[in-house]
């Protein structure tokens, strides 16, 4: 053999296990750890792309960084859990925990992230045992089942697991749970709790690759599982929100070897294929992993909610069975701004499955689903965020039943039943009549989500005077949206910058230079409440320049702030693309510019705020593309900068839509011109069909600002 031969036989062994962990493609840009730090509440562990098992690291519940289970900040582990959430604000689920330990006294490890990896669909973690000897973990996942592999060092005689059924993540808190052993090879068992999800029920079995005893130790909630030591040992794990029965279904359906460096590779080709729907060109690796992470946080839910065989546990509390594949952990209220509309990009193919969820969900309950998690409704944050959804899912000419929709919109009362009274007598909130404050916040909100389904159901006069109730909020002497009584006065004292005053929130999560531009379904109304695109100009000007105190008591949500623009929380998405409406794009161009090399990085804490299920990351991925959905409801997708050289973006159905970019350099961040499919085009926008339809979109880009889409004609 040749040294030439040698050193090719030396690398291909060297690339080996990157080879068969899949690495070599377009997951090996994505860094599970960004957004474990700072306020970004990420999910991290092992798990396939909107899969109901999300398996991994499991802290002591220390605060609101902790709402994930993990923060990049803590080394003391308590356990690995099945069920997460991603980004949230509130803390819930941790389901099923298991501890590798050495003795019965063992309730937590200290560990060293320096000894952590994770990648799409696999995390392995190596601690050392109190009392000596030491164990390195390794998980990975399917969409309803966990793998995990544990090695305990040959000093150690008997290996054990902690059975954890007590604990749960932030909220939640254990209202009943079992635990048996049905063989040598396995247990079951289940757990109900009650928390941000007020009657949650999770079933499982657990199949051993060796013979194991299973002693309770507290009850039902908290068992070892104790086996010889005899080398690298696997459970499996199947939940279910139905049966025992179910879970051990899914389990055998999804998993039934015991390969479990197989189960990674799959689980790596999942992500693969997901993430293979956008495929950008750049040679700045730095932004690579940024984007493709961020596209990885996108499709960590929507969770599948169903088992294989159909059977879900709806919001009535009863087992259904589904003819379609039913959904979970929707947190409508951050994700209808661009995360749903991302879906409806790269997702075609789930788009009919989450109305059907969203609708069935409305036949169990009585209302479309606010913040809908494990079959049960927290009713969190605000409005009516379903119908904006629902409407742009519809108007985008996905399968949906239009009879049902329609009745649902108009039957489905939201998150705040007080407040849609209210907005029902009066056309919109007075703040004195609602106890739960946050009027502004709320009528905003539901001024979007009629302004939506009216679009579906033009002819609803309801509907049509709601859309336009964000009027009654807007005081032309200040230029702000501020809370008005019943009888037409502005709620004295008033401060624009302060988040909460005297203890009374207007705003959610949010102050009045934050809310002047919630309207994002009729950006020319507002305009006209002005008086002038220029007096509008000058007040968007200003948010981004103007610097005031929020209060000792503001909402950590208010992050990420740029002036008064607060990138960190959702209602301020769309801002920096209102400058397109009123024709000056390069300003947007600026401002998005600004908040992508400023809000998101390669660090653990590279996200400026929570990332909410998808929405941070999802707001990141469409501005990099070039464009944004600043209207929630029927796919016009504003200009901003695009970051690539050069994007494909599969839209389903065979088709590609590609971005091109010319003369793309740091410095230019301007439209010069552009063409569709190679005839000019000059509007400041594109509309949802012409992507979905596949073809050329191609930007010519200079340093300085061009006449491009300024024209009224060529506005959004």
């Amino acid at each position: 053999m040749t040294m030439k031969r040698k050193r090719i036989l030396t690398l291909l062994l060297l690339l080996m296990p990157l080879l068969l962990a899949g690495q070599t493609g377009l997951t090996r840009h994505v860094d599970p750890f960004i957004g474990t730090g700072g306020h970004g509440h990420v999910f991290l562990g092992a798990n396939v792309p909107f899969g109901l098992v999300q398996l991994g690291p499991t802290e002591h519940t220390r605060g609101w960084d902790w709402c994930s289970g993990y923060h990049a900040s803590d080394s003391v582990l308590i356990g690995f859990s099945h069920t997460h959430l991603s980004g949230t604000g509130c803390g819930d689920l941790g389901d099923i925990t298991f501890l590798p330990v050495k003795d019965r006294q063992t309730r937590e490890l200290v560990f060293s992230h320096d000894n952590e990896q994770c990648r799409p669909g696999y995390y392995a973690l190596s601690m050392p045992l109190p009392g000596g000897g030491s164990v390195k973990t390794e998980l990975t996942a399917t969409l309803r089942t966990g793998m995990h592999r544990y090695t305990f060092s040959d000093d150690i005689d008997t290996a054990r697991l902690m059975v954890d059924l007590k604990w749960g993540i932030g909220w939640d808190r254990l209202t009943d749970c079992s635990i048996r052993q049905e063989t040598q090879r396995m247990i079951s068992g289940c757990r109900k709790s009650r928390g941000w999800a007020d009657n949650q029920q999770i079933y499982f079995v657990a199949a051993f690759s060796q013979d194991v005893t299973l002693e309770r130790l507290h009850d039902d909630t908290l068992s070892v599982v104790s086996l010889p030591n005899r080398g690298a040992f696997c459970v499996k794990v199947g939940l279910s929100a139905v049966s025992v029965d179910n879970a051990r279904r899914n389990l055998e359906s999804e998993n039934p070897t015991w390969d479990f460096d197989a189960t990674v590779k799959a689980a790596d080709a999942a992500w693969e294929e997901q993430l293979s729907k956008i495929q950008v060109q750049t040679a700045d690796e730095a932004l690579k992993k940024v984007f493709y992470t961020a596209l990885y946080h996108t499709m960590v839910a929507p969770s599948v909610f169903n088992d294989v065989n159909g059977d879900y546990r709806g919001s009535d509390g009863k087992v259904h069975h589904a003819g379609f594949t039913n959904y979970t952990t929707f947190s409508l209220w951050d994700t209808y701004r661009a995360a749903h509309p991302l879906a409806t990009i790269i997702h075609p193919e789930r788009q009919k499955d989450f109305a059907q969820t969203m609708l069935h969900i409305y036949q169990e309950q009585g209302t479309l689903p606010v913040w809908h998690l494990m079959g049960c409704e927290t009713n969190c944050m605000v409005g009516n965020p379903a119908i904006p959804v629902l409407a742009d899912i519809m108007l985008k000419g996905f399968s949906v039943d239009k009879a049902l929709a329609t009745e649902a919109m108009e039957r489905s009362v939201g998150s705040h039943k007080k407040a849609f009274e209210l907005l029902n007598d009066y056309g919109f909130i007075p703040y004195e009549q609602e106890p739960g404050n946050e009027s502004v916040g709320k009528g905003l909100e539901y001024a979007i989500a009629y302004g939506c389904a009216r679009k579906i159901v033009p002819g609803n006069e309801r509907f049509r005077q709601w859309a336009t109730s964000y009027k009654h909020y807007f005081d032309p002497t200040t230029g702000f949206m501020r809370a008005v009584s019943a009888d037409g006065r502005f709620r004295q004292p008033f401060d624009a910058f302060a988040a909460e005053l005297n203890q009374v929130k207007d705003y959610t999560e949010g102050n009045a230079w934050q809310y002047i531009w919630l309207v994002p379904h009729d950006v020319a109304g507002l305009v006209s409440l002005f008086g002038s695109r220029q007096a509008f100009i000058q007040k968007l000007d200003s948010l981004f320049i103007v610097e005031g105190d929020l209060g000792k008591d503001a909402p950590p949500d208010i992050s990420g702030l740029i002036g008064q623009y607060a990138h960190g929380n959702e209602p301020s998405h769309h801002v920096a693309y209102l400058y397109n409406y009123v024709g000056q794009p390069w300003k947007t161009a600026e401002r998005v510019h600004q908040i992508m090399q400023t809000q998101y990085h390669t660090g653990i804490d590279g996200l400026c705020g929570n990332e909410d299920v998808g929405q941070m990351s999802a707001w990141y991925i469409l501005s990099a593309l070039g464009f944004y959905q600043v209207d929630p409801a029927g796919g016009r997708f504003v200009f901003g900068t695009p970051a690539f050289d050069e994007a494909s973006v599969d839209v389903g159905h065979g088709r590609t839509f590609r971005i091109k970019t010319r003369h793309h350099e740091p410095a230019n961040i301007y439209i010069q011109k552009a063409t569709l499919n190679g005839k000019p085009y000059r509007k400041s926008y594109i509309d949802y069909k012409d992507i979905a339809g596949g073809g050329t979109l191609e930007f010519t880009m200079g340093a300085t600002p061009s006449a491009f889409g300024t024209k009224k004609k060529n506005c959004p």
